[in-house]
């Protein structure tokens, strides 16, 4: 049998199912290998890197949640502190060329750090987007850090390279020469033998900048160690100083020995990357509306003092919602035929695709279909306890 295809002639042989091609087209990557360290695409496992996804919050946000890692601001950028409000952090639009935001800490007072605190801006990354690494293995690769920074102080700042269970630490250090001046930093970190380093949908690796970590928490910059790391030693507190600023974006890291430009991606993939730890409807990105309104969702009234209402997610989350946090129960509006009512919100169950909402109501007739909207422009929820 013979397959004619654009004047191309292949053979295909029907007692062994092969197909014979007269005239293969090779298609190429120039000389990019994904995953080896030098791909144009899908090489950067940080997430929001560039400070441009912050769902919960654009505004000042306090470092008021103590010893766990808490998130605020700048989608998958948390905080990890030993005292609470000690700074403040959020997203900025004061970038270097080539970005529109960067996220900014602010210390709020003149703290003398104890030898056994910390204070931390991180990313946790989840194992499944950095298995290929091969940490914990004889096979574990290179990797390079590179962002841009920029601080109210200068000299030399700490950050770490951890495991999720911060037992496999690699401090680092880095310079700062001249004060808010945006600075480009690299640096380059061979790969743990050694550890354990999850590989599924917990956290594999912990990217950590420190704003000021005590001497127990520090350590000798530029190897692993198996103690528990925070900070580099010698590295200057951000928290120290009284109204000190700390900015930082295009924050990548990559496989190889040398940094390469930073990963762009669209906005819409973005969003959705971040969306798999942080589900959230804003009415100002709503993609559906009707007759004006912000639809977040359809449900029923399961009886005459309750809605019942479903949010799909915009995409499948890491696990199961298990929380609702709202801009306001004023913010939404429960329509059930054409009669709209307030109602506060509580959070009912989950799956990785969607979520159910219970919003107060009276006088509601049992059974009756209808849909919940966003009635300002600010209307916001998300859904927790998807982050690592």
């Amino acid at each position: 049998m013979t397959i004619n295809t654009n004047h191309v002639s292949d053979t295909f042989t029907p007692s062994t199912g092969t197909l014979t091609v007269a005239n293969p087209i090779a298609i190429g990557l120039g000389n990019s290998t994904l995953g080896s360290g030098n791909a144009s695409t899908l090489k950067n496992r940080i997430i929001n890197g560039a400070m441009v996804i912050a769902q919960r919050s654009t505004g000042s946000v306090s470092a008021s949640t103590t010893s766990a890692i808490t998130y605020g601001s700048c989608d998958r950028w948390a905080y990890l502190v030993s005292q609470a409000s000690k700074f403040t952090y959020q997203q900025s639009s004061t970038a270097p060329s080539g970005f529109t935001n960067s996220l900014l800490a602010t210390s709020s007072s003149a703290y003398t750090v104890g030898s056994t605190e910390t204070f931390n801006i991180l990313q946790v990354i989840e194992g499944f987007n950095c298995a290929d690494l091969g940490f914990g293995t004889a096979n574990a690769k290179t990797v390079t850090i590179s962002f841009w920074v920029q601080s109210s102080l200068t000299g030399t700042f700490g950050a770490v390279l951890c495991n999720y269970n911060i037992n496999r630490t690699y401090p680092f250090t880095y310079s700062i020469p001249v004060a808010n001046t945006w600075t480009q930093i690299s640096v380059t970190i061979p790969g743990d033998t050694t550890g354990t380093w999850y590989t599924n949908n917990s956290g594999g690796l912990q990217l950590m900048f420190s704003l000021g970590t005590g001497t127990s928490n520090s350590g000798t910059a530029g190897s692993w160690s198996s103690n528990g790391y925070y900070g580099a030693t010698g590295a200057t507190s951000v928290v120290g100083t009284n109204g000190a600023t700390f900015y930082i974006t295009g924050v990548q890291l990559e496989v190889g020995s040398s940094a390469t430009g930073f990963e762009y991606r669209q906005y819409g993939t973005e969003l959705a990357l971040c969306q798999r730890y942080l589900p959230a409807f804003n009415a100002n990105n709503a993609t559906y509306s009707f007759s004006g309104a912000a639809v977040a969702g359809s449900g029923f009234a399961p009886n005459a003092n309750g809605f019942t209402g479903i949010f799909v997610h915009p995409v499948a989350t890491r696990v199961p919602p298990t929380g609702v946090v709202v801009s306001a129960n004023a913010d939404f509006t429960v329509n059930l035929a054409g009669s709209g009512q307030t109602g506060t919100f509580t959070f009912a169950y989950s799956s990785t695709t969607a979520s159910s909402i219970n919003i107060t109501q009276t006088s509601r007739t049992s059974g009756q279909g209808g849909y919940f909207y966003g009635n300002v422009s600010t209307a916001l929820f998300y859904l927790t306890g998807c982050e690592l």
